[in-house]
């Protein structure tokens, strides 16, 4: 079987810095490549695979800022899909762009929908919905227009997150510098815990940044901005518990399965797929204000981390990701051929 995974180019696939669908276009490519199959990533032209990479946009337009995204993607998209016929099989992990070519080619193409940026891109989806394989990331992540293959939780590389029993006193906050993530409320529940918090993550929205974040830095509330894979992994592994705040409907929280791999607890609001991620009373508390985070922070000392680590483990290991799309591999084909 030679499959074909398209990754998006705003960024290198794996990223260097930010980037969620670039790091699960890596993973999976790389989780199939161990097990013997045959893979070409298209993606940028400075990603790295064990495969074989296909590429006609030199850097992502994140990291080049002279690239005009729209002509990136289209020049991208069509390579692929100019030659679709030397492939069994396309994974598109590129949003909803690619299944405008998907009535002009034979190969079959599963997407993975990482989420929807707007409600006005659903109709996209409805006009393939025939004909198209989806592939939800998480159950609360799905819409009810669209017709899905499966849910495929997002997979990790189990070696990348070291446990640690032994945790620092510190919380941690993870991700973009947004208000969508909640990090003035991680600051809020870190200071009503008498509790030091390490903010680690890129700053989307400066003016977020500048007015509800920066004010509030000092010795016990410190910012450390990008976190690479050995920091990260730190941070994760000594962490008291990680914050996870946010203000709207994630569809998957990578460094929420990342924090309990390395057997760190997290608290999470209960918004989108953090109940399905996050065992409440056992790998963390699903929270529904920030007062409830404050009495949460009080009980992780009762959770087991050996059991965040198993349970991270069980659920969103690559190697689990890669078995259950193989299923839905099997599934296409059969439908196909």
């Amino acid at each position: 079987m030679k499959i074909a995974v398209l990754s998006p180019v705003a960024w290198r696939t794996p990223p260097e810095h930010y980037g969620p669908w670039e790091q699960m276009a890596s993973n999976l490519t790389e989780g199939l490549i161990r097990m013997g199959y045959d893979v070409t990533l298209f993606a940028t032209g400075n990603s790295v695979t064990s495969g074989k990479l296909d590429a006609v946009i030199p850097k992502g337009y994140e990291e080049n800022k002279s690239t005009d995204a729209k002509v990136a993607e289209c020049l991208h998209i069509s390579n692929l899909m100019e030659k679709a016929d030397n492939f069994d099989l396309i994974h598109n992990h590129f949003d909803f762009l690619p299944l405008t070519y998907s009535r002009l080619i034979d190969t079959p193409i599963i997407t993975t929908i990482h989420g929807f940026s707007s409600p006005d891109i659903v109709p996209v989806y409805e006009k393939y919905n025939s004909e198209s394989y989806y592939v939800s990331i998480s159950q609360a992540d799905r819409r009810e227009e669209l017709k899905y293959l499966a849910t495929v939780y997002n997979g990790i590389n189990v070696a990348d997150f070291t446990f640690n029993d032994r945790p620092e006193d510190f919380l941690l906050f993870f991700g973009r510098i947004h208000p969508d993530k909640g990090t003035a409320a991680a600051i809020e529940i870190a200071r009503r815990s008498n509790r030091r918090l390490i903010i680690s993550g890129i700053i989307q929205d400066a003016v977020y940044f500048k007015e509800r974040i920066e004010p509030f830095l000092n010795e016990n509330i410190v910012f450390t901005g990008h976190a690479g894979s050995e920091v990260r992994n730190q941070l994760l592994g000594k962490a008291y518990a990680l914050l996870h705040p946010i203000n709207f409907n994630e569809p998957f929280g990578l460094s929420v399965a990342e924090a309990m791999m390395c057997g760190t607890p997290v608290i999470a609001f209960n918004r989108g797929s953090m109940p399905e991620l996050v065992k409440s009373g056992e790998t963390g508390y699903i929270v529904n204000s920030v007062d409830e985070a404050v009495e949460a922070v009080n009980q992780v000392t009762y959770l087991n981390r050996a059991s965040c680590r198993d349970w991270s483990v069980s659920q969103f290991s690559c190697e689990r990701m890669v078995g259950e799309y193989l299923k839905c591999y099997a599934h296409v084909l059969s439908n196909n051929y």
